[in-house]
């Protein structure tokens, strides 16, 4: 969405995977604008806000998440903005459109929040970051973390740092004012990306079991602790293959593979969804930004005992024009050598080498076989020996104290 926000995609409908037209013509009906007030697994009814009841046999849960907005005045006022569906991009690309807006103020700093620094700015819109904490995307380690501000400021987004805040209020100079423990802060547009957390308030009042993450709890073929309910996508949990832990990791794709899963069980099919190695991804500008597996202090808390190494090499053959550098963290297990998670940064690169990772991840490869890979050589693509394969075996070296 914020590429569609920033005219990357130009056609809202682009984005939309199925219309309701579409759904009808395979026997779906999709009720617009409706919603669940309440569910009784006893009677196996759904009571809908219009006053009709649904009957089931078969119930699924998709309820997806909410988004965090901080209880403090004037985060009601018009201008100020969450994006979490496509009904939110649309009113901020059409509010921004309307208002001319010249100034923008971000309130957090995770994915959302640095993907749309670029929308923003490629619509030369002013644009600052504010952010309680000191740093962007605190997954990734200080070295990368560096980068990615630099990344901001060569591009003209300002980060204030350790803001605490107060209200909202309408603006002098600009349509808004932020009042924070730094001062006042003014914008057209203040968008709060804070992140979201599962939307369980049906689950929890209909019985189910919630997990520790406070994600709906299920099993590896999506059903829930109630008999002929499933939940599927944002609102649920996901088996971690390196933790071994059920996990909440609210991201696209695990939710279409989790429904692929529920529909099949539903179906008459047997088919269990294996778990996630946690990879992601996000581009800030002209960074690529990825990661996969665990970082140090979620592996001590699993009880391994972690060891890393950064190591920058060539994203391509170093003789090749336009070479970047591309930045490997590989984490490994001291005991074993078994690799526990991965980080990348560049401006080319960092992402297809965290899927190779997790792919080793997946198959819980050790440095040593990760030292030798066989990876795809060509001068276009990267030298005879990979970042991937200096990182691994270097990280082997300081293991074994050579």
């Amino acid at each position: 969405m914020p590429y569609y926000i920033g005219d990357v995609i130009k056609d809202e409908k682009r984005l939309v995977a199925r219309t309701p037209e579409k759904f009808r013509e395979t026997g779906i009906d999709v009720k617009l604008k409706t919603v669940v007030t309440d569910v009784d697994p006893e009677e196996r009814v759904v009571r809908l806000s219009d006053g009709s009841i649904l009957t089931y046999e078969i119930l699924v849960m998709a309820t997806g998440t909410t988004p965090f907005l901080p209880p403090m005045p004037g985060v009601d006022l018009e201008g100020v903005f969450t994006l979490k569906r496509l009904t939110d991009a649309i009113r901020i690309k059409t509010y921004i459109r309307e208002r001319q807006c010249r100034k923008a103020l971000i309130v957090g700093a995770g994915f959302i929040g640095m993907e749309m620094c670029e929308a923003l700015r490629s619509l030369g819109i002013e644009t600052e970051v504010v952010h309680r904490g000191t740093m962007p995307v605190n997954r990734w380690d200080p070295e990368f973390l560096k980068v990615i501000m630099e990344e901001l400021k060569r591009n003209e987004v300002s980060f204030l740092t350790r803001v605490e805040m107060q209200s909202i209020e309408k603006g002098k100079d600009f349509r808004l004012r932020l009042n924070t423990n730094k001062g006042p802060l003014e914008a057209d547009l203040i968008l709060m990306a804070l992140g979201v957390k599962p939307n369980v308030r049906l689950a929890a009042g209909m019985g189910l079991q919630i997990g520790k993450t406070g994600a709906i709890q299920v099993n590896f073929a999506q059903r829930t602790s109630l008999e002929g309910v499933y939940a599927v996508g944002d609102c649920c949990e996901v088996y971690h293959r390196i933790s071994r832990q059920w996990v909440h990791i609210p991201l696209g794709d695990i939710a279409n593979k989790q429904g692929r899963v529920a529909g099949a069980n539903i179906g008459g099919s047997s088919l269990i969804f294996p778990g996630v190695v946690g990879a992601q991804s996000f581009r800030i500008f002209k960074l690529e930004v990825a990661a996969t597996g665990l970082g140090e202090r979620e592996a001590a808390a699993n009880g391994f005992d972690p060891v890393s190494t950064i190591v920058w090499g060539n994203a391509l053959a170093g003789p090749m024009p336009g070479n970047t550098q591309v930045g490997i963290k590989l984490l490994a297990d001291r005991s074993t050598g078994k690799l526990l998670g991965a980080q990348a940064v560049g401006e080319a690169g960092a992402v297809s080498r965290i899927n190779t990772l997790s792919c080793a991840l997946w198959n819980e490869m050790v440095l040593d076989e990760i030292g030798y890979l066989d990876l795809a050589y060509a001068p276009p693509f990267s030298s005879a020996w990979d970042p991937i394969h200096m990182a691994a075996q270097g990280l082997l070296r300081q293991i074994r104290g050579q």
